[in-house]
């Protein structure tokens, strides 16, 4: 296929679904990623889409939201390791809530095999994967509904988390940098999102790699309240999201990435919860010691994070302590 042709396909396929990764791109054209990320940088060249990390989407991504069915297919594989590894940090007899996203979404059809887990979320896809699980209570926001992503906001979504308080808050977003924290493109999502996450004492963000590096219009969460980053193994992958990822450990933030293929459980203590085969064999996960001294608060940055060129990333994170989970 020529670079014309190739590159016609790839707008083709984003003007279609919103957002497209790298590697469904690179599949389709039937080519390898080093060459889609080529032919990307020369659209955005062109004006004709925007690069975020991982992927490509179209012009105005600050304001521009996909809508449903475009986000199911978007790092789908990502999304599914990501709330596996999620799923572990939930205990029997938990009460959470859950935000609204495609990412949450797969982490509710894994909640709904922990016995006795209490579930407060705005979204209506959330409630669904929950709805028929045994010993699972589902809780739901008021509000208005808002069709694109099937969740309630408003100020009912609002007034009825005030009081409110969990031991977790798992959510989701448009975009995530260091510097600003979580965001996402609409307004009321973000006004309900903050309530959300106001009545956990933690706030757990589940964010792919095509997440990482983007900033969106409203902030949900600032970096000083995320205490725990869950990503892909494709986050630390490229430089700029591994960059990213070194910045918000150096933040405070507790970060556990998901491999793709391998059964995610999460590690017991802090630092990257990277599921590699240790010594004793495969398919092990491997435990990462927790820091001296013992773990900070919710909340708190971490002392000891220590800076250093992307490269280094995967040894900083084993390096990086964090509360632990109980």
């Amino acid at each position: 296929m020529f670079a014309a042709e190739r590159r016609q396909l790839i707008l083709e396929m984003v003007r279609a679904n919103g957002a497209v990764s790298l590697r469904e791109l690179a599949r389709v054209v039937q080519t390898s990623e080093v060459t889609v990320r080529r032919d990307v940088r020369a659209l955005e060249a062109e004006g004709l889409l925007d690069r975020r990390h991982g992927g490509a989407v179209l012009p105005g991504g600050f304001s521009r939201e996909p809508g449903y069915p475009q986000k199911t297919h978007l790092a789908a594989a990502e999304k599914s390791a990501i709330a596996d590894l999620a799923a572990g940090l939930v205990e029997e007899g938990d009460a959470v809530v859950v935000g609204a996203g495609t990412t949450t979404q797969e982490l509710a059809r894994r909640l709904a095999r922990v016995p006795g887990l209490t579930v407060v979320t705005n979204s209506l896809l959330v409630a669904q994967a929950l709805a028929h699980a045994n010993r699972v209570e589902v809780v739901m926001t008021g509000g208005t509904l808002r069709g694109s992503n099937y969740a309630l906001v408003g100020s009912g979504a609002e007034q009825s988390l005030h009081g409110l308080r969990v031991s977790k808050a798992f959510i989701s977003g448009s975009g995530l940098t260091a510097e600003r924290g979580l965001s996402t493109t609409n307004m009321l999502s973000a006004s309900v999102d903050r309530a959300l996450v106001q009545a956990a004492a933690e706030v757990i963000v589940l964010a792919d790699h095509t997440k990482l590096g983007a900033d969106t219009m409203f902030q949900t969460v600032p970096t000083e309240a995320i205490t725990h980053l869950v990503t892909d193994e494709q986050s630390a992958a490229e430089d700029a999201t591994a960059c990213e990822l070194g910045a918000l450990a150096d933040c405070g933030v507790r970060i556990s990435v998901a491999p793709l293929g391998l059964p995610a459980e999460p590690a017991a203590h802090g630092g990257p919860e990277r599921h590699q085969p240790p010594v004793g064999g495969p398919g092990v996960p491997r435990r990462v010691a927790p820091p001296p001294g013992g773990a900070p608060l919710p909340g708190q940055r971490r002392p000891g994070a220590h800076s250093g060129p992307p490269g280094q990333l995967p040894t900083r994170l084993a390096e990086l302590g964090g509360p632990r989970v109980r």
